[in-house]
């Protein structure tokens, strides 16, 4: 993969289609046999994306959200709470054509970098069938609870960890 070099703004309101769309191509597959039309599958998932943002930032009122940027265009989300004894990553979403490419990784590795330097351990949710859960898992995650359709995992805090890649 070519260095991707990336950049992180605060979320602004001006973001919301963005944030929406990118939104969408995280959950459209699972509504394309939905026997629903294109604009009734839009409408839901910009349905979801509003109820979820709003959601996180009710339940993190200090969490940060920003915007990933590579060469000044939009190519991701990234949601954190900075709590007393854990990083939460509340959310990392990339648009599709910058997943599998090692950048969600390096920004995993950098965001455990800075964790371990504050002494934290690293909190997340995920589905268990997303490709991000097994990288986790090689970044020392482990798997302590399930909510719903999510398993809770955490990285304890200086854990020894593997590469991304190995």
């Amino acid at each position: 993969m070519t260095a991707v070099t990336l950049r992180f703004r605060p979320i602004e309101v001006a973001d919301e289609a963005f944030l929406t769309h990118l939104y969408a191509t995280t959950r459209g597959q699972e509504l394309a046999h939905s026997g629903w039309s294109a604009e009734a599958i839009a409408e839901f998932l910009a349905q979801q994306f509003r109820l979820q943002h709003h959601y996180y930032q009710e339940h993190f009122p200090d969490g940060e959200f920003w915007v990933i940027e590579a060469d000044t265009q939009a190519i991701g989300r990234l949601y954190l709470f900075w709590g007393e004894t854990t990083l939460q990553l509340i959310d990392i979403s990339l648009l599709p054509d910058y997943r599998g490419r090692g950048v969600g990784g390096a920004l995993l590795q950098n965001l455990l970098t800075l964790a371990d330097a504050r002494g934290l351990a690293v909190g997340l949710h995920v589905e268990e069938a997303n490709p991000a859960f097994r990288l986790y898992q090689r970044l020392g995650f482990e798997v302590v609870g399930e909510s719903g359709i999510y398993l809770e995992m955490r990285r304890p805090a200086s854990a020894p960890r593997k590469t991304a890649c190995g």
